[in-house]
């Protein structure tokens, strides 16, 4: 069970001469027409999440220029993301749509040595295109996939309700077939290693069965990897800080019926630095 207890230790140190760029680069890759939300979204958490600096790059022709919300997010096209050096994680998925474009970008991001969390169709375009399965496998760069049961069961070739039925064995699988850390989405979403190691999430409630949720969670995830920590860890603090967040809000009457991916997002950021209270 992942519990707080063994989560506080993970979380990055803030120093007083820290920089936008000791807290990490990431890019955050999708946005097909009608999915820019995705990005904004997953975009938005991670800045939320303490990501020195975010970066949007949607494959939509009608995105966006400025985040009006949150201006510090940079908007760049797709193809001019591979001229920033300063890239330490890339989140490719989030309404990236199965297009060629969206093939060739992701063939790209996962053939660079950089740390990566693979959401949405992205995942969809893995379970399809078998070149794009062994390039993941092969990546020496730390990993993260999130899969609901749908995705999950695309890429294992079985039911979704095989998925249900054997949640834990299905994580351990897609760990170690891809060689990555797997965060199978759902009630008690697991987070399963390739060294067999599992950990279920205490955390969460049924307000985050709503659209956009799971673009936050990548969000938070990608945010605190390119922040420094490991794969493991970084998915294990950010599904417990997703699902803390939406039991915050429960308790305090925002939800569960009507909680938004935005109001989650917000509130992981509290969650966040209660958290870090416990390392000062």
């Amino acid at each position: 069970m992942l519990i707080q207890s063994m989560l506080v230790s993970a979380l990055p140190a803030r120093h007083a001469d820290a920089h936008k760029g000791t807290f990490g680069s990431l890019a955050i890759v999708g946005g097909d027409t009608g999915m820019v939300g995705a990005v904004l979204l997953s975009a938005r958490a991670a800045l939320l999440s303490g990501a020195g600096r975010v970066y949007a790059a949607c494959l939509s022709n009608n995105t966006p220029s400025v985040d009006i919300l949150h201006p510090e997010i940079m908007f760049r096209k797709p193809t001019d993301l591979t001229n920033l050096a300063q890239l330490d994680c890339v989140v490719i998925g989030p309404g990236l749509g199965q297009s060629q474009a969206a093939i060739e970008l992701l063939e790209f991001w996962l053939s660079q040595d950089l740390k990566m969390l693979i959401d949405a169709d992205a995942l969809n375009l893995i379970a399809k295109h078998p070149h794009l399965t062994a390039i993941c496998k092969n990546r020496c760069a730390d990993t993260v996939i999130t899969p609901h049961a749908g995705e999950a069961a695309r890429l294992l070739k079985i039911t979704t309700e095989d998925i249900q039925q054997n949640r834990t064995e299905s994580a351990l699988t897609l760990a170690h077939n891809l060689h990555v850390t797997c965060v199978l989405k759902g009630a008690k979403t697991l987070v399963a290693h390739d060294d067999g190691n599992y950990f279920i999430n205490t955390t969460g409630n049924v307000g985050l069965a709503s659209g956009g949720t799971g673009d936050v969670l990548s969000g938070i995830i990608g945010s605190l990897l390119a922040q420094g920590l490991s794969g493991l860890d970084a998915a294990k603090l950010g599904v417990f800080v997703h699902g803390a967040a939406a039991d915050a809000l429960v308790a305090k009457g925002m939800g569960p019926a009507g909680l938004s991916a935005s109001e989650v997002a917000i509130e992981a950021r509290n969650i966040i630095n209660q958290l870090s209270s416990y390392t000062t």
